[in-house]
C-alpha cells in the first residue's frame, strides 16, 4: 500500500466546509492543522488599492493528511471544492509521496485505515 501526504494551505473562512467535507468521506484518516501567514508571487498579483500594496501576509491554514494512495483523488476533490472561492489566494494543494510512519509511543511502523476501511496490513519486514 503507498501512502501519500496531501498539503494544503488554505483560507481559514473555509475551515468549517472543509471539515464537513472532509468528514463526509468514508474512512478518512484525520487532518492536522498549522496556522500560517503568507503571500502569493507578486507577479500574480493587480495590486488594486494601498492596502493591498501596504499588506505583505494573510491569514492562512495548512493542512496534513497522511491517507494511501487510493483515497488523494477523493480528498483532494473535497479540499477543492470546499475552499475554492475564485479569488487570488485560494491556496495550493500537493501531494508529497511517504516513505515510513512511525508511532513516537513506541517506534513501531504505524498505516491508518485503509480506504475500505479494513484493517492496514502487517508492517513488512
Amino acid at each position: 500500500m503507498t501512502m501519500k501526504e496531501i498539503r494544503a494551505i488554505v483560507r481559514p473562512a473555509r475551515l468549517p466546509r472543509l471539515r464537513d467535507a472532509l468528514r463526509a468521506i468514508p474512512n478518512f484518516p484525520g487532518v492536522t492543522l498549522c496556522r500560517a501567514d503568507g503571500f502569493t508571487a507578486p507577479a500574480a498579483l493587480d495590486k488594486r488599492s494601498l492596502r493591498a500594496e501596504l499588506t505583505d501576509f494573510s491569514a492562512k491554514v495548512m493542512l496534513s493528511v497522511i491517507a494511501e494512495e487510493a483515497m488523494v483523488p477523493v480528498i483532494r476533490d473535497a479540499i477543492f471544492e470546499s475552499c475554492r472561492s475564485g479569488r487570488i489566494g485560494d491556496g495550493l494543494v500537493w501531494v508529497v509521496d511517504i516513505g515510513d510512519i512511525h508511532r513516537i509511543l513506541d517506534g513501531s511502523a504505524y498505516r491508518p485505515p485503509a480506504a475500505d476501511g479494513s484493517a492496514a496490513p502487517p508492517e513488512e519486514e
